[in-house]
């Protein structure tokens, strides 16, 4: 039986080999809290071993981060540093693989001023537009993985010692990525099977709009762009490398029409937005746009991320993900995007990614918008899916598909 230390050098290993699935003479960048050291040593010994040209590592603080945002003027949040922007650009055109290594407190930043907050959600995102391009267009290999820590595991684990907590979250983590399993790379290919042929089933009905019903009170229409792409499991970069951006992924996503989203939609799992959370509230679309809103929990929050650009009022990911997925099964909550976006049907508001249009990632921003493709200095995945959520689409010739029923795939 493999103990905690084989199968942490073996978590490692995959976010190498099939997350980046990084090629000899290529450069790593991994962003990582410092609680993070010791697996941050094992991939970049992993990476090394792969054949990596260097492993670069951009520490952060959740303490030093907090400390700052109760200590420094609202200039310092309004202007982001370029020269890291400079950095990331200059790593991403000499072909580098980013691991993003995401474990906030959820609550870390609750009592701050949510105007810094959104001054330093909206400097950072237009000092990295540029990078974005790189990942969002898949010319690089980029994924995002998470490792517990303290103050996160204990969000998660409110009821047991820090120690134990610790342990629960790594736990979760492991069976969410399959790292409990025999046979962790075979199971991934399995699976990543698995997500292509629902895959190939969406593409091939090229559904012109789907519509979402739930008892909660969701009831929204979402055109389709013509040419757009489902995705799901993995993709390819601009050198035909396969890599997966997201472990644990459960995912099939594709973009909606950026005027084409009608209707309301609830909630139904928190949202950790930038060390907030924001809980049980409600959008209401126009035409694309919305047009009003309610939350219980975290309204200035929501409020100040829909005022970001005009591209982040509308929906930029369309997402399908069956509520009996393994994570919705470990009825866990982690307040963390990452795993809860792959516990439940989910949309993103802002930017849309180019990929999921048939030749987007080659098309200007011009281009993109005649296409009814959103563009956003954001993008931020809400979770939608319920155990009777009901998802019909229809083609264009008027044929109508039961695509999700009582929560799961229907077929």
């Amino acid at each position: 039986m493999k103990n905690f230390n084989d199968i942490l050098n073996e978590y490692a290993k995959l976010c190498v080999k099939v997350g980046i699935n990084l090629q000899k003479g290529q450069p790593l960048v991994i962003n990582s809290p410092v609680e993070g050291a010791e697996f941050v040593r094992l991939v970049a010994k992993h990476a090394y071993e792969a054949g990596a040209k260097q492993v670069h590592v951009n520490w952060n603080d959740e303490a030093l981060t907090k400390m700052k945002y109760e200590n420094a003027p609202m200039e310092v949040f309004e202007k982001f540093p370029k020269w890291y922007a400079d950095g990331l650009e200059e790593f991403a055109e000499d072909g580098a693989g980013f691991l993003s290594i995401y474990s906030e407190d959820p609550e870390l930043l609750k009592e701050i001023d949510p105007k810094k907050i959104a001054a330093n959600n909206k400097s950072a995102s237009m000092a990295l537009k540029g990078f974005r391009k790189y990942t969002m267009n898949d010319i690089n290999a980029w994924c995002v993985v998470s490792i517990p820590t303290k103050g996160w595991a204990k969000r998660v684990f409110p009821d047991v010692s820090e120690e134990e907590a610790m342990k629960k979250l790594w736990n979760a983590i492991f069976m969410a990525t399959r790292m409990n399993l025999e046979d962790p790379v075979g199971a991934w290919e399995d699976h990543l099977k698995n997500l292509e042929e629902k895959v190939d089933f969406l593409n091939e009905k090229k559904f012109k709009k789907l519509h979402y019903i739930s008892s909660n009170g969701t009831d929204l229409k979402v055109e389709l762009p013509e040419g757009h792409i489902w995705a799901g499991g993995g993709g390819k970069n601009v050198k035909d490398v396969f890599f997966v951006a997201n472990m644990p992924t459960e995912e099939v996503f594709t973009m909606p029409l950026k005027t084409g989203v009608n209707g309301v939609v609830y909630s139904t799992k928190p949202l950790n937005y930038g060390g907030n959370l924001i809980d049980n509230f409600k959008l209401t679309f126009k035409d694309g746009k919305v047009v009003d809103f309610e939350a219980k929990e975290g309204y200035e929050v929501l409020k100040d991320l829909l005022a970001l650009d005009e591209g982040a009022k509308h929906l930029g990911e369309v997402a399908l993900v069956p509520f009996d997925s393994p994570i919705s099964q470990s009825n866990i909550i982690f307040l963390n995007t990452l795993f809860d976006e792959n516990a439940s049907c989910h949309f993103a508001l802002g930017k849309a990614y180019p990929t999921n249009i048939k030749g987007g990632e080659n098309m200007s921003d011009e281009e993109l918008e005649t296409k009814g493709v959103n563009d956003s200095l954001t993008h931020v995945d809400f979770m939608v899916g319920s155990k009777d959520l009901s998802i019909v689409g229809e083609t264009k010739d008027g044929e109508k598909v039961q695509i999700f029923e009582n929560g799961n795939w229907a077929f």
